[in-house]
Parts: structure tokens; C-alpha cells; sequence
């Protein structure tokens, strides 16, 4: 029997996992960011996802490294431009093929955390239904009508939607990512229809009877006035938490969307059906960073500081983990079960993940003494994958993935996560 205080050891219902997204893993899909990075428009303009870690073809593969782990879920999302890649055009292959893989996860003891909506989009979409117009709430409906369907009689979580506040700011406020604008206006319309995009999910679930617990992956970002004295960079500071951390989860609690973000955009909406919408609150942390006014355009600098002399992470974003236990515990405001639904920090050479792992996963216990209803954890990333506007460059996975013969290696880090998963104490 261990002597390990109870509080001082995850429970034996808490959920270790792993998490992926479509793109970044999958391999040769066609879509919006694929387009984008044709145009150039990534740091490296030479870079391609291309095959990805070619995770489609290696799935059923894939599948006994995540049990490896002690992991029993896996977050994955599905790929709208895979299932539907013309509009109101369904490849029931590619449907079957989900439904295949999320059944091997299943036969091998892995719930899946299915996400819908992971940033990538059809290429006739913001062509045809952007998410600033209506119409982008009809080909959303359509398309997450057959997501509920795809679940039919599995034991999954769903997230909706991931990061909308990322969409927002780099798709409509900084055209970083698609569908590259710089439009308050269209930026607010589009985080309202985003918002009424988490509620028809929902709904189609519940209309087809499933009973999964729903909710969102959120960006949660701490932030700090550069100038701890100066009141303007305090104020930013206000703002940031505001706008982009709680504005979408406070719409899908009070039902009310509300953006006050000067220079940028502004607007306030009452939203149907999105109050009290969620059944947990999905937590997505890497970091903290800080704000200084500036006196000109943009107005805002954003910078990462190595506060605590502990070297700042291969992408350059300070490691915080205090900052991880501050935002489980701010995120009770929301009255939800808590997941964890990304942490994780770019170690390319492999020598820092089992601190940090070890570091986060403490204030998870800390948050969960504190009274946080913290029920899962789920690592990004089960394995390196393309990271967007950084492609290749970052290695975020617990296996080591080599791109030119596609091994999957196992790291001192998958020791460490199997240690804590399967015994759970740190």
C-alpha cells in the first residue's frame, strides 16, 4: 500500500493523455493552410506540411505508442477538408476511415477527446462561406451533423472547437494565418458566428442523443505589465485577460459575447442558446507574456522574459508553470469540470520535457488540493508535428519523430509520462 498522501497523488479516475491535431500530423491534405503556405506566408516560405508525420497512413501503427504511455485518451481532431472537399460533397471514404480509427482507440482502452474544428478549413470556405457571413453557420451545421453521426455509439469527449481565440486574432486582427484579414469589423461578426458554431455542435450532438461531455480547447495565456508600475501597460494587461482569454469562454457562460479591444475591435452580442453551453472548460497553456504600451501603431508590444533565469523554451516563450496552476485556479469562475487539453513546450533537444512534465503536472496536483475539479491532462504532443507558422522547426512530441524515415522514437520524457500515468504520483 503506498504511503503517499491522497492529496499528493492524481486519483485513479484522473485521465492521462496525449494530443494531435488533423493537419499537423495526418499528411497530405489539401486545404486553406496548405494554400497558405504555397503563398509563401510562413516563417520559413520554402516550408511544406506535405505528408506531415504521415499519422493517416501509420494510425492503426500509432495506436499501441499512445497505450505505451499509460494514456487513456487521445485528443485528435477531424479534418473538415478531408471529409468534405467540395462543398455539400461528402467523401464517405474519408468518414469511414475516421470512424475506423476512433473504433481502434476504443478496442485498445483509449477514450477519444474528438475535436471538430482545429484552425484548417476546405478551400472553398472562406470563398464561399467565411465565417464573418451567415452562411458559414449552414455549411458548419452540415458538416457537424455528420461529426454527431460519426460518434454514434462510442464513449468520446468532444471539444468543438480549438483555440477560437487564436483564429481570431491571427485570421481576422494580424491576417497571420487564413484567412489572413485585418478587419475589427469582420473579426467580431466572425467570433460571434464561432460562438454560435460551439452551439449547433453541441445541439447536433444532443439531437442525436449523445450524452459526451462538450466543451471548447482555450488559449489561455497569462499576462503581465512589462512596466509593473506603468498603468497603461497595467491596463493592457486587463484587457488581454479580458478579451482574449475569457471573452468566448464568459459567452458560452452568460450567453452574452462582449469585445472591448481598442484599435482593434469592439462589440457586444447576446448569442441564443450559448448560455451555459459547456460541461468542462478545455485549458490549453504553454505561457506567459508581457504587454508594454507603445505610443504608436500597433500600440501594443508583446515580448517573453526569462523572469526566473530558467531559459526560455526553443520557441522562445518563457516556462512558467506557476502560470499554469494561477490559470486552473482563475478558470473556476466558470462552475465546470477542468481539462487540460494541451501543455507542453518545444525541447528540441530533448533534454528539458521530463522537468517540465514534472513541473506542470505538480500544479495540477496543487490546483486539484486548492479544490479545482481538474479531471484530465492531456500532453502536447504525442509526437513532433508540423507547427504551423513555425513548421518544422519545434519538436514538441513525447516520441521523436524523424521525418526521413518516419520513425517514432521513444524519449526520456515517455518514460517520465508513463511513470506518472500508470502510477500516479509524481
Amino acid at each position: 500500500m503506498s504511503s503517499t498522501p491522497s492529496d499528493a497523488r492524481f486519483p485513479d479516475d484522473f485521465v492521462f493523455g496525449v494530443a494531435t491535431s488533423a493537419y499537423q500530423v495526418e499528411g497530405d491534405i489539401e486545404n486553406d493552410w496548405s494554400d497558405w503556405e504555397r503563398a509563401g506566408k510562413l516563417k520559413d516560405p520554402q516550408a511544406r506540411c506535405g505528408d506531415a508525420v504521415q499519422h493517416w497512413a501509420r494510425f492503426f501503427d500509432d495506436v499501441p505508442l499512445i497505450s505505451a504511455l499509460g494514456a487513456t485518451a487521445y485528443r485528435l481532431s477531424i479534418e473538415w477538408a478531408r471529409v468534405e472537399p467540395r462543398r455539400g460533397h461528402f467523401d464517405e471514404a474519408a468518414w469511414a476511415g475516421y470512424r475506423a480509427r476512433l473504433e481502434a482507440l476504443v478496442k485498445a482502452g483509449i477514450t477519444p477527446v474528438v475535436t471538430f474544428h482545429h484552425f484548417t478549413h476546405p478551400r472553398w470556405f472562406h470563398q464561399e462561406t467565411p465565417w464573418h457571413e451567415p452562411a458559414s453557420l449552414g455549411a458548419w451545421q452540415r458538416y457537424v451533423t455528420r461529426c454527431a453521426a460519426l460518434l454514434d455509439g462510442l464513449d468520446v469527449v468532444v471539444t468543438t472547437l480549438n483555440e477560437p481565440n487564436v483564429l481570431l486574432l491571427g485570421g481576422y486582427l494580424a491576417a497571420q494565418m487564413p484567412p489572413g484579414l485585418a478587419d475589427g469589423r469582420k473579426a467580431f461578426a466572425a467570433f460571434a458566428n464561432l460562438v454560435r458554431a460551439h452551439v449547433l455542435a453541441r445541439q447536433a450532438l444532443r439531437d442525436r442523443g449523445h450524452r459526451a461531455p462538450v466543451g471548447i480547447a482555450q488559449n489561455l495565456l497569462r499576462f503581465a505589465p512589462a512596466r509593473r508600475w506603468h498603468p497603461l501597460d497595467q491596463a493592457l494587461q486587463r484587457l488581454a485577460d479580458a478579451n482574449y482569454n475569457h471573452a468566448f469562454l464568459e459567452a458560452l457562460k452568460t450567453g452574452v459575447l462582449q469585445l472591448q479591444m481598442p484599435g482593434f475591435t469592439a462589440g457586444r452580442e447576446r448569442i441564443d442558446g450559448a448560455e451555459d453551453s459547456t460541461d468542462f472548460t478545455g485549458v490549453n497553456y504553454y505561457t506567459r507574456a508581457h504587454l508594454r504600451f507603445l505610443a504608436r501603431p500597433p500600440f501594443v508590444d508583446f515580448s517573453f522574459r526569462d523572469v526566473h533565469r530558467r531559459g526560455l523554451t526553443d520557441l522562445g516563450w518563457e516556462w512558467f508553470p506557476e502560470g499554469f496552476g494561477e490559470t486552473l485556479r482563475q478558470v473556476q469562475r466558470y462552475g465546470k469540470p477542468v481539462w487540460v487539453t494541451e501543455n507542453g513546450l518545444d525541447d528540441r533537444a530533448g533534454s528539458r520535457r521530463v522537468a517540465y512534465l514534472r513541473a506542470h503536472l505538480a500544479q495540477v496536483l496543487e490546483a486539484r488540493r486548492d479544490g479545482v475539479d481538474v479531471r484530465g491532462y492531456l500532453h502536447w504532443s504525442l509526437m513532433d508535428n508540423f507547427e504551423w507558422l513555425e513548421a518544422w522547426a519545434p519538436r514538441f512530441g513525447l516520441y521523436r519523430v524523424d521525418r526521413d524515415t518516419m520513425a517514432r522514437t521513444w524519449t526520456p520524457a515517455c518514460d517520465e509520462f508513463r511513470r506518472v500515468a500508470t502510477g500516479r504520483v509524481l
